[in-house]
């Protein structure tokens, strides 16, 4: 595929589960270009999470390859991967990871201020997101004094706050209501068009699915361009 991005290769994560072996991912091979938005579906328990998880480098596969721009994760030091995340990837989590003793300011601003792109000045994007995100007059307040939809929304522009070339997002609007789904999707839909970012997103929802480029399936760990 030209201007690959992103290059999964025969992956495999398994568990141990009691006595049992429980292969979450299954010999999983993917390939997205710049600039592509594919959303994957499954039912719970399908491995689609645990697939976002690998492909972001933040579980590490039993077997098989994961490459952006042509970088191999699996090689990596944690440091190295640790600096490598943070130059080319972000990462919206389905329960937002905030840290507690931050602001919502604070929480936004981590990566950018870990990172310190010498070519990229953050104060723009920052105005934009939280004027985009609703979130100006709640900047000073810690997680705890959120709302469970102003918490994912602090988490979603921490991850978009560094401009990541790759995006994946877990669930990103399953804990707000249809409206505030609409324009959170309607944000990363322009995110990913005026910075040419990738997206891979993890979703329930067949309207946001229906947005994408491409929809593939996930289950029992298997991925397929059929829905099961």
């Amino acid at each position: 595929m030209e201007n690959s991005i992103l290059e999964v290769t025969d992956l495999i994560k398994q568990y141990k589960q009691s006595d049992n072996v429980v292969t979450a991912v299954n010999r999983v091979s993917l390939k997205m270009k710049d600039g592509e938005f594919v959303a994957i579906m499954g039912t719970s328990g399908s491995g689609k999470s645990t697939l976002l998880h690998l492909c972001a480098g933040l579980l590490t596969p039993n077997s098989g390859s994961i490459r952006i721009r042509g970088n191999e994760l699996t090689q990596m030091s944690p440091d190295q991967l640790a600096k490598f995340r943070g130059q080319y990837v972000g990462f919206i989590f389905q329960k937002h990871n905030l840290i507690a003793q931050l602001t919502a300011l604070e929480n936004i601003t981590v990566p950018a201020m870990m990172m310190k792109k010498p070519d990229y000045s953050y104060e723009h994007s920052l105005k934009k997101l939280v004027e985009t995100l609703k979130i100006k007059d709640r900047l000073h307040h810690l997680p705890e004094e959120l709302s469970g939809g102003q918490q994912q929304r602090v988490a979603i522009a921490r991850a978009l706050i560094n401009r990541p070339q790759i995006l994946f997002a877990d669930e990103p609007t399953g804990n707000l209501d249809r409206k505030n789904a609409d324009e959170v999707l309607e944000l990363l839909l322009a995110t990913q068009k005026e910075f040419n970012q990738t997206l891979l997103m993890v979703t329930h929802d067949p309207k946001i699915a229906a947005r994408a480029d491409r929809i593939l399936y996930m289950e029992n760990g298997i991925l397929s361009t059929k829905a099961p």
